[in-house]
């Protein structure tokens, strides 16, 4: 008899969870095994909001087990350690070795520093759960530090990098900016927000009208665009930066880091062909080295054959990603060929605030109210994608209109 053959899923994000969907769809006879070191999936596209206090962190994540088919699949709660390919080994922090037929590494991202000195020490990551939520903590206790002090810098917060991410969280700031004054006995508008960019523009993946829409929402906002600044350094309280041929100081009580993320450790750990934890995977998204190892996510580049450089790692690539691998698995199952992978955006939209968004949906631009009734589909249906009918009905986005 024929021993059942084992599929192993590490990471339960968008790339991972898309691709378990598909191999739970599946009549074939094989195994699944799903390891991530939560208990709960979280949108990380989301994150930015619960560091600003916004929305809680339950309203962006629910219960791996609630997409876990147990008939199927085996759910196990551990941090990867390293991979070994040659062995067929997965190591893990508490469960120790396990054993796999064919491997789907989706272990998402990190913060990438890009070796400013000071940033590991005296910044603040934003890349899961609690890491988010120590953002906002730190706020909060910042805006209570001026009430004993006085002292100006507390009411500083400064977002480092003006890109998707970074622009996403200053528009979340601004719209809790009330909740921080009263916390803080002080008025809105005491409370400054700084964003800097050593680039000359924010968002270079948007037009000019787009950007146009973006920087004028800010200004009026009062936010504190510092484009052009590289910064040379961090210290407690302040980031250091480049003003022309000059470095200058900031003084503030918040610094929250933005400035770019890079693949999984793990991925270097294990000894995968990588750059800045991201594998130039095969057409079909398999390892060049490994047929039973696919590489999906933010662990995964993807050349775009019309620029010739990867693909930006974002939630919906992530997700054709996941749907793409899952049935290839199924295909080399059946021992049937793999099809290459390939990507058509349908668009991006990034939000600044509940409110308000812009962005391009196919070729169109959208701005405003329209644009943020999109970015709030766009997240339902992520939702919908990773979790189903019942993740959607409880924690989709339906807050349309306020």
């Amino acid at each position: 008899m024929a021993v059942m053959k084992n599929v192993t899923i590490l990471g339960a994000g968008y790339a991972g969870l898309r691709t378990l969907r598909e191999l739970q769809k599946s009549k074939e006879d094989f195994s699944i095994t799903l390891v991530d070191r939560n208990r709960y999936h979280f949108e990380s596209t989301d994150l930015h909001e619960v560091a600003a206090g916004t929305q809680p962190w339950e309203k962006i994540t629910y219960e791996i087990s609630d997409v876990v088919d147990p008939a199927k699949t085996t759910f196990i709660q551990d941090d990867v350690l390293k991979i070994d390919p040659e062995k067929q080994e997965v190591v893990l922090k508490d469960r120790g070795v396990i054993t796999y037929d064919y491997l789907v590494v989706a272990l998402g991202f990190r913060s990438e520093t890009f070796g400013i000195p000071g940033a590991t020490e005296y910044a603040l990551e934003m890349v899961d759960i609690d890491s988010a939520r120590k953002v906002h903590d730190h706020i909060l206790t910042a805006m209570d530090q001026y009430q004993a002090t006085q002292d100006r810098k507390y009411l500083n917060i400064t977002v480092c990098g003006a890109g998707f991410t970074g622009i996403e969280l200053v528009g979340s700031l601004v719209e809790n900016k009330k909740a921080f004054a009263k916390r803080a006995g002080v008025k809105p508008e005491e409370i400054t927000i700084f964003c800097v960019e050593a680039a000359p523009s924010i968002l270079p993946m948007f037009n000019d009208e787009l950007r146009s829409y973006c920087l004028n929402k800010l200004k009026k906002w009062d936010v504190a665009l510092m484009t052009g600044k590289a910064i040379k350094g961090l210290k407690e309280n302040t980031v250091v930066y480049a003003d022309g041929e000059e470095e200058k100081e900031l003084q503030t009580g918040t610094i929250i880091w933005t400035t770019g993320v890079s693949g999984s450790e793990v991925i270097g750990a294990s000894g995968f062909e990588e750059r800045r934890g991201r594998v130039s995977v095969h057409p079909d998204l398999r390892d060049p080295k490994h047929e039973n190892i696919y590489l999906i996510g933010d662990v995964s580049a993807v050349i775009d054959p019309l620029t010739n450089r990867p693909y930006p790692t974002t939630a919906q690539i992530a997700l054709k990603m996941g749907a793409h691998a899952g049935r290839n698995l199924l295909a080399q199952l059946k021992n049937q060929p793999t099809k290459a992978f390939s990507f058509q955006s349908l668009g991006s939209v990034a939000s600044i605030g509940n409110a308000h968004a812009f962005g391009l949906v196919g070729k169109v631009n959208v701005k405003g109210y329209p644009a943020s009734f999109v970015k709030k589909m766009i997240m339902n249906k992520s939702l919908l994608e990773t979790g189903g009918v019942k993740e959607v009905m409880a924690k989709g986005r339906f807050d349309l209109y306020r």
